[in-house]
C-alpha cells in the first residue's frame, strides 16, 4: 500500500501531530478546533467545537486525544453516559481532516492540574464562574460572578473539582487529503479497543 509523503509511518499519532503543526503554520485561527460529536440517552446527536489541547504518542501506535472542560456540561453528561465520541478536524488551509472515533476516560490528575495553571488568571476564574449549559439571567450576572470569584479564589486559584479532561483512546483514525476531481486520499486506521496494532486500509473517495 503506498502511503508515501503526508500519510507515511507507522504511528498515527505522530502523523497527528506532524499535520496539526503544519496547520499552526497556516491556520488563522484555532488550528486545534475539533468538531466534538456526542450522543444523548436516547440517542440523539450533539455536536460543538472545542479545543483539542494535546495528542499524546507513547510509541508503538499508542496514544491519545486530550481535551478539557466542565464536568458539569450537557457534553461532560453525554460523554460520561455513553463512554464514546468522535470528532474531526478540517484545516481549509490545508485541504486534509482526521476523523477520530473512541473510548472516553477523565483525566483530571497532575495532567489537568498543569493545564489548568498554564491558562489565563481570567480563563482560570471564568472557569469556577461558569455553570456550562445551565440556563443564565443574563451576561452581567455572569462578570459579577466572575468578579467576585476574582477576589475570593486569588491570584492562584485551584483548578475547580468539576472541570476536568477527557482522553479519547481511539479505536478509528481516518486521515483525508483533498485530490484532484474530487478523488480524494483516504486512509483509515482500525483497531479493537484494547489491542495497540493497527489495520491500516486505502479507502475510496
Amino acid at each position: 500500500m503506498d502511503r508515501a509523503g503526508i500519510f507515511a509511518g507507522d504511528d498515527p499519532f505522530v502523523i497527528a501531530q506532524s499535520w496539526l503543526s503544519e496547520a499552526e503554520a497556516t491556520e488563522p485561527n484555532d488550528p486545534n478546533a475539533i468538531a466534538l460529536a456526542t450522543v444523548d440517552p436516547t440517542g440523539l446527536p450533539n455536536v460543538r467545537m472545542v479545543l483539542l489541547k494535546e495528542i499524546e504518542s507513547h510509541g508503538a501506535g499508542d496514544g491519545a486525544f486530550v481535551f478539557y472542560t466542565n464536568y458539569g456540561s450537557v457534553k461532560a453528561q453525554e460523554l460520561e453516559s455513553a463512554g464514546k465520541a468522535a470528532f474531526v478536524l478540517h484545516w481549509k488551509s490545508l485541504r486534509r481532516q482526521i476523523r477520530v472515533r473512541g473510548t472516553i476516560t477523565r483525566e483530571e490528575g497532575p495532567q489537568a492540574d498543569a493545564y489548568y495553571s498554564s491558562r489565563s488568571l481570567k480563563s482560570r476564574i471564568g472557569a469556577w464562574a461558569s455553570h456550562q449549559s445551565q440556563p443564565l439571567v443574563s451576561r452581567e450576572a455572569l462578570m459579577a460572578e466572575a468578579a467576585r470569584l476574582a477576589v475570593v479564589k486569588g491570584l492562584n486559584p485551584a483548578r475547580p473539582p468539576f472541570w476536568g479532561g477527557y482522553r479519547i483512546v481511539p479505536t478509528e483514525i481516518e486521515f483525508w487529503a483533498d485530490g484532484a476531481f474530487r478523488l480524494h486520499d483516504r486512509f483509515r486506521w482500525t483497531r479493537n479497543f484494547g489491542v495497540k496494532s493497527w489495520e491500516i486500509n486505502r479507502l475510496n473517495p
